[in-house]
């Protein structure tokens, strides 16, 4: 029998506001963020949209049976990416910017008078200036040439470009920046605590230039203390509305590359008006503990400071304190690692789960040629500051969620985690029995007493880094979002981001809004909900710019070393293959199933993550050691072959590997 039609469906247009997916093959997908179902757009109703921005949508035919919808794109709403990296095609009386970009685009016609030097053929960077409806081609500008000896460069930057992320600052944005007053005048400093004379201190990565926050400490009597968290008084410079603002919104996070730093706000603000740095007067906005040497805070107060920072340390100038117990402001420092690590273990004991997962660091010559990889640990000096970056963090939020506008709470960039999805952990809970670790699935809280018990079982063990990262893909992803669910991994029920104004946006947010609170006049920001989604979507965004940086490090890393054989760890499966993580250098790379094929025919068994042999039994899993072969290393496609090294021949493998290993030691 016919489903009957709904004539509003059937025959009426109706708009829908989502994010324009554009496939290799020129069709687009429009996605509806309420998940409501993607509308299909042909290549001639993209209108002037771009593959990412977020547009409006009239769909004009769907499927009642299949719910399937067809549209027209009729207004761009905010574009995702508006500088591009490709080629200039010159002419005597025009110019063309041709990108380089897999998802279909027009080329963008660029006026004699915006070439900014480049010349034929060149690789340069260029802006999308301006596109209305009606042109028949976008219009762009040169933002800069790309120098072909700065290849590393070039990659770079076409990773920020394809991710969204503008390679430059305008110049209104510029010209804003330098007219702020980083003077400290009289009239402010009244308005605010002054913690001048208090004992302040920033604990920083060496390389780090943008302190954007600092402790002090000052003893009350006996066992009571008062410490405080400052942070970089960004809002104070950065006004609503103004270019700057709109800019920083826009960028809405820094992103942090291997060999450079996308600033969110440009230097003069970053790393010079409003970095903590020492030995200089500085606006801050601070969480003021009470509190004892147990951790416990007794009293907290929020409010604008001015600070003195009275030295700049690193991590591992803390480190060496702490596993010397000497050196400048060591009794200090000693006392708040003593706070900072109870406070942690009260964290895993009130149900925060302990997942670490390791971070590389890449050695770079003068060039920005990685010569060396570097796994990076988290010590105590950073346990230090992580604890009371997410006491203020939390404390904060507390504050505001208890603020009321006629009995509702007032929008909040609220950063929060969600439960583990039953469905996604079950796979992940059978893994997990095969390495004689059980789970309590009663409850949420239980889930979380089970993952610390195997998180700690495992340390040490063979199995310890798949496990861990299966862990952490069953998570959900933390977001910014107005409904306060809490913060399951950190065990919080109000949590947001306070502590990182310079490269985040949503700090900035929750500064303005806290700031209105203390005045007893609380923002209502109607257009919260939306920043939340933005801020959310962008910080995904550099994760994925990131990643791609790392990967090309990765490549370019690796590629000295084809031919050559290495111990590895598989990490990850799939019908087509499965990747294998190199043990010295942490690099990945996929072997394919037609290298395994030469063994037998292999499947893939997804509960037990594993590919097994047809005949042989044979078995492939997650967290099996391997000997692999690096086959190639394509910098264009960030991708690594590997190739199974067969078994059988263990001479072989014992020669290699130490020639693997003596090839390492030479090349760092």
């Amino acid at each position: 029998m016919k489903r009957k039609k709904s004539k509003h469906q059937s025959s009426q247009a109706y708009l829908l506001k989502g994010n324009l997916d554009i496939a290799r093959n020129g069709l687009g997908y429009v996605v509806i963020a309420d998940g409501s179902g993607d509308v299909l757009v042909r290549s001639d109703n993209f209108s002037n949209a771009l593959h990412g921005d977020v547009v409006r949508v009239k769909v004009f035919k769907e499927n009642i049976g299949t719910g399937k919808k067809e549209g027209k794109i009729t207004e761009v709403v905010s574009r995702r990416q508006t500088e591009f990296i490709g080629t200039l095609q010159l002419s005597t009386n025009h110019a063309f910017f041709i990108p380089d970009t897999d998802k279909p685009m027009p080329d963008l016609y660029i006026p004699l008078d915006k070439l900014n030097g480049a010349k034929n053929k060149e690789r340069v960077a260029a802006k999308l200036v301006h596109w209305n409806k009606d042109d028949r081609k976008p219009i762009g500008e040169i933002i800069s040439v790309l120098n072909d000896e700065d290849v590393n460069g070039m990659a770079m930057k076409e990773i920020l470009a394809e991710n969204g992320f503008p390679l430059s600052f305008t110049e209104d944005v510029l010209e804003e920046s330098k007219r702020l007053n980083d003077l400290v005048n009289d009239k402010e400093i009244k308005r605010r605590k002054d913690f001048r004379d208090v004992l302040t201190f920033t604990i920083d990565p060496v390389d780090a230039k943008d302190f954007d926050d600092a402790i002090s400490i000052k003893k009350i009597k006996n066992d009571k203390y008062e410490i405080a968290v400052h942070i970089a008084d960004v809002s104070y410079f950065v006004e609503p509305e103004t270019a700057l603002d709109k800019e920083a919104y826009k960028r809405a996070t820094s992103v942090y590359l291997p060999d450079r730093v996308n600033p969110m706000l440009p230097e003069t603000i970053s790393n010079v008006l409003c970095s903590l740095r020492p030995d200089e007067d500085k606006f801050t906005f601070s969480a003021v503990f009470e509190m004892n040497t147990k951790g416990e805070v007794k009293k907290t107060w929020i409010g604008k400071t001015i600070i003195h920072s009275n030295h700049r340390f690193t991590y591992e100038d803390v480190q060496r304190i702490i596993e010397n117990s000497e050196g400048e402001h060591a009794e200090e420092i000693l006392l708040l690692n003593n706070i900072a690590q109870k406070m942690r273990k009260e964290r895993f004991k009130n149900g925060a789960i302990n997942f670490s997962s390791q971070e590389v660091r890449f050695k770079l010559d003068e060039n920005g040629k990685p010569i060396g990889i570097v796994i990076k640990e988290s010590k105590e000096a950073h346990q230090l500051i992580e604890e009371f970056m997410l006491l203020a963090n939390k404390k904060v939020a507390e504050y505001v969620s208890k603020v009321h506008v006629n009995k509702k709470e007032i929008p909040f960039p609220y950063r929060t985690h969600d439960e583990p999805d039953k469905a996604k952990l079950l796979p992940f809970i059978e893994f997990s029995k095969k390495f004689g670790h059980k789970f309590n699935m009663s409850s949420p809280e239980k889930i979380a007493t089970s993952f610390n018990e195997l998180l700690k079982d495992v340390q040490g063990k063979p199995e310890q880094h798949v496990l861990e990262q299966l862990g952490i893909r069953t998570m959900a992803k933390a977001a910014y979002t107005t409904g306060n669910i809490g913060h399951y991994g950190l065990g919080f029920e109000n949590y947001c981001h306070f502590t990182s104004p310079i490269r985040r946006y949503p700090d900035v947010l929750v500064h303005r809004i806290v700031e209105s609170c203390l005045k007893d006049k609380p923002i209502i920001d109607k257009k919260m909900d939306e920043a939340c989604k933005h801020c959310s979507e962008r910080e995904r965004a550099a994760m994925e710019a990131e990643r791609a940086a790392n990967k090309y490090k990765q490549v370019e890393f690796m590629k000295d070393y084809v031919g050559e054989e290495f111990e590895a760890v598989i990490s990850g499966v799939a019908r087509f293959g499965f990747w294998a993580e190199t043990v010295a250098h942490k690099c990945e790379g996929q072997v394919s199933i037609n290298d395994l094929n030469d063994y037998d025919d292999f499947h893939l068994i997804e509960g037990d993550y594993s590919l097994v042999g047809k005949r042989s039994g044979r078995k492939f899993r997650m967290g099996d050691k391997v000997m692999i072969k690096v086959v190639s290393a394509n910098l264009g496609k960030r991708q690594l072959n590997y190739e199974l090294v067969k078994e059988g021949n263990t001479n072989k493998f014992a020669d290699k590997r130490k020639s693997g290993k003596k090839h390492k030691k030479e090349k760092q």
